[in-house]
C-alpha cells in the first residue's frame, strides 16, 4: 500500500457495483468514505440513494442536483459544435463525466479528502474520463481505481464479496446488460448487446416506443435558438433541463433518437453501444437547420472541420484541457447571430425540419430565386467558372 488514506470521496452511483467499491474501501484502506451522486437526470435511479449508502458505511453523503449546469454549460456546449463522435454518437455519457469529476474534486478539496475514487472498470472510456479531469484540476490528488486493484476475477466473487458483507445482490437475469442514464441520453452496453449481430429486445429501451408503435398523426413543434442556444418550444420559455426534458418526451413518444452502433473505444477496443438520444436528436437536426441560414459558409465550414477533433475531445475525457479551453472560445465565436426559429416534424422515428426563419437570415430569395431578378448577372459566372478551371486545364495541357 501506498501512504495511509485517511478519507476519500467516491463517485457513488448506489448500484452493486459502487456499493462494493464502498465497502471495499472502508476494509481494504480503514478509512472515512464520503460518497457523492451527481443529478444529471437519471430519474428513479437516485431513489433511497442516501440511505443505501449509509448503510454500505458512508460517514457522509451528498446528492446534489447538477441538472442545469449539466445541459447549460455541457450538452449546449456540444450541441454548438454539432459534436456527434463517428458520426453516430451525440456523446451521452461521455458529456456527464467532466462535471460529475469537477464537482468530487471541490467536494474532496471541501472535506479534505485525501484521494477520489470511480467505480469505472480498467477496459472503458470512463476511467479516462473521470481522472484526466481529476487530474487537469487538481495535480496532486490521490486517484483510487478499485476495478484497477483489487483481487476480484470475476463477477461471482464481486456477488460473494457482497453477501459476505451484507450489500444486497440484485437478481441480474431482468436486466442482463449495463446502462448509464441522464438528461441527454441512457446508453445500454455489454451483456447481451455484445453480439453486433443480435438485436436489442424492445423491452430494453426506457425513453422512447419504438417507431412501428409511435402515434399514426405527426407533431409538429417549433423550437427558438438566441446565439445556438435553444431557448424556448412552441413559445414557452424554458430553463436548460426544461427544455432538454420537454423534447425527450416529444421525441420519446415518437420513436425519435434510437441509434447502435460499434464505436472505438479510446483504450483501442471496439464496443457495441445501444442509445437513447430523443431530445438531443431533435436539438442536433434543429441547430443544423438554424445555422443553415445564419451561418456564413466559410465560419461553417471551419467549423464543421473541428467537428471530429471536438467530438473526440469530449469522448476521450479532455474536456479541460487547454485545447478544448480554445475551442470552446471559437465556438462562441461561431454562434453568433445563430438566431431563430426553426419548425420541425416528429413522425415514427423521424426527425424532419419543415420551416426555418430568422430576423438574421443570410438567405435571401432575390439572390437565389429561378425567376426574373434584378440583383444578380448570371453572366458573371462566366468568368469565376474561367478562373477557376485555369489549373485543370493547365494541368490537362501539361499530360498532352
Amino acid at each position: 500500500m501506498e501512504s495511509k488514506v485517511k478519507k476519500v470521496v467516491l463517485a457513488y452511483s448506489g448500484g452493486l457495483d459502487t456499493s462494493i467499491i464502498l465497502k471495499w474501501l472502508r476494509n481494504e484502506f480503514g478509512c472515512e468514505v464520503i460518497t457523492f451522486t451527481a443529478d444529471v437526470g437519471q430519474a428513479e435511479e437516485l431513489d433511497h440513494l442516501e440511505e443505501k449508502a449509509i448503510s454500505t458505511g458512508a460517514s457522509k453523503v451528498y446528492v446534489e442536483d447538477l441538472r442545469e449546469e449539466f445541459v447549460r454549460d455541457y450538452v449546449f456546449t456540444a450541441l454548438k459544435a454539432n459534436a456527434v463522435y463517428e458520426g453516430t454518437y451525440l456523446l451521452g455519457t461521455s458529456i456527464a463525466r467532466p462535471l460529475i469529476a469537477k464537482r468530487q474534486v471541490e467536494i474532496a478539496q471541501l472535506e479534505g479528502a485525501d484521494a477520489v475514487a470511480h467505480g469505472a472498470t480498467g477496459k472503458g472510456n470512463d476511467q479516462v474520463r473521470f481522472e484526466l479531469t481529476y487530474y487537469a484540476l487538481n495535480p496532486y490528488i490521490r486517484v483510487i481505481s478499485p476495478w484497477r486493484q483489487w483481487q476480484f476475477k470475476s463477477r461471482e466473487e464481486l456477488m460473494s464479496y457482497a453477501r459476505a458483507n451484507g450489500i444486497p445482490v440484485p437478481v441480474t437475469k431482468e436486466k442482463p446488460y449495463s446502462s448509464d442514464r441522464n438528461l441527454l441520453h441512457i446508453s445500454f452496453e455489454g451483456g447481451i448487446l455484445e453480439d453486433p449481430w443480435s438485436e436489442p429486445p424492445e423491452d430494453m429501451f426506457v425513453l422512447s416506443r419504438s417507431p412501428e408503435e409511435a402515434p399514426e398523426s405527426p407533431t409538429i413543434l417549433e423550437i427558438d435558438f438566441e446565439d445556438g442556444i435553444p431557448m424556448r418550444v412552441d413559445g414557452q420559455s424554458l430553463s436548460p433541463a426544461a427544455l432538454l426534458t420537454r423534447l425527450n418526451e416529444l421525441g420519446g413518444e415518437n420513436g425519435i433518437g434510437r441509434v447502435d452502433m460499434v464505436e472505438n473505444r479510446y483504450v483501442g477496443m471496439k464496443s457495441r453501444g445501444v442509445y437513447e438520444t430523443p431530445g438531443g436528436t431533435i436539438l442536433h437536426i434543429a441547430h443544423r437547420a438554424i445555422e443553415s441560414i445564419t451561418m456564413d459558409r466559410e465560419v461553417m465550414h471551419l467549423r464543421d472541420d473541428l467537428i471530429p477533433k471536438i467530438s473526440e475531445l469530449i469522448y476521450y475525457g479532455y474536456w479541460f484541457s487547454p485545447e478544448m479551453e480554445v475551442l470552446r472560445k471559437t465556438l462562441d465565436e461561431t454562434q453568433k447571430d445563430v438566431t431563430g426559429t426553426v419548425r420541425l416534424k416528429l413522425y415514427k422515428g423521424n426527425c424532419t425540419v419543415v420551416g426555418r426563419k430568422s430576423e438574421k437570415s443570410l438567405y435571401h430569395g432575390a439572390f437565389a430565386t429561378f425567376e426574373k431578378d434584378a440583383v444578380y448577372n448570371q453572366k458573371d459566372a462566366e468568368g469565376f467558372i474561367r478562373l477557376n478551371a485555369l489549373r485543370l486545364r493547365i494541368r490537362r495541357m501539361m499530360r498532352g
